[in-house]
């Protein structure tokens, strides 16, 4: 008896390719930081587009000390 273990090949194309690895996404970021004596302001922004959806998120802090 032989007990060794089968294995089968394929192959894939590009497009399958692309779905097992998440496909073609965009995604873009802003920042800003600026002091002014005891002012600091820092801002971003980002956005991500896919196939899958978008994504955003944005955040400010200001700090006065």
């Amino acid at each position: 008896m032989n007990s060794a273990p089968r294995f089968e090949t394929t192959e894939i194309n590009d497009a399958d390719l692309d779905t097992v690895s998440g496909g073609v996404a965009v995604a873009a970021t802003s920042g800003l930081h600026v002091e002014a004596g005891p002012l600091a302001v820092c801002a971003d922004l980002g956005a991500f587009v896919s196939a899958q959806g978008v994504a955003a998120h944005a955040n400010a802090d200001v700090v006065l000390g």
